[in-house]
């Protein structure tokens, strides 16, 4: 059996700065290019993936490009969490009018129409469509999959059988990592997390 590789995008200037980017399309930075550029040959390393999902904005897919995953098929299901009125906000300045804000637990509000907002529920019920789809495939080998860091984290509960709001017990990913996650003894494990 395969290992679901979760990649998260290059470094972006809103990640950088610690601003929510949910469906915003924000480009890869300099930096974010190099870290992409860098996992190929850690990518090359192992044996091919049968499939290579990422989500549709650019960040992400010029991510699996530099990282040699040419075919990446663009699946919405893997964007980012649509944080609404948080959109672009760092946790700070959300906190500056919401004190002791946590995402996990309070959520977003509603945002304008392009940035409505999702419930955690949601992006939960999104990973679980992505893993439903994946986990035949991995049968046959790896599969890779380029994301986001909140979107990964909950891919990454929801494969472990946990409940959404436990992804605030995993570290956010940095950008441009891998997480690892396979099968040991018929129970699902992260057999590695934040790979530079």
């Amino acid at each position: 059996m395969g290992e679901l590789i979760v990649i998260r995008h290059g470094q972006t200037a809103w990640s950088l700065s610690g601003r929510h980017a949910g469906r915003t399309d924000v480009p890869l930075t300099e930096e974010g290019e190099a870290a992409a550029r860098a996992l190929a040959p850690r990518l090359a390393r192992r044996r091919r993936p049968v499939a290579v999902f990422s989500s549709p904005l650019s960040r992400a897919m010029r991510t699996a490009g530099l990282a040699g995953l040419t075919d990446a098929e663009p699946d919405p299901d893997l964007l980012e969490w649509d944080y609404g009125g948080y959109e672009g906000l760092t946790a700070e300045q959300i906190r500056g009018t919401r004190p002791g804000w946590d995402l996990w637990r309070d959520g977003v509000v509603p945002g304008d129409a392009d940035h409505p907002g999702e419930r955690l529920q949601e992006v939960a019920a999104r990973t679980d469509a992505v893993l439903d789809r994946i986990r035949p495939l991995l049968d046959d080998g790896d599969v890779a999959v380029v994301a986001h860091g909140h979107l990964a984290r909950v891919l990454t509960v929801r494969w472990l059988g946990l409940d959404a709001s436990e992804s605030r017990l995993l570290g956010h990913p940095h950008p441009g990592t891998l997480g690892f996650l396979a099968v040991e003894d018929g129970q699902p494990i992260i057999s590695a997390w934040n790979v530079p």
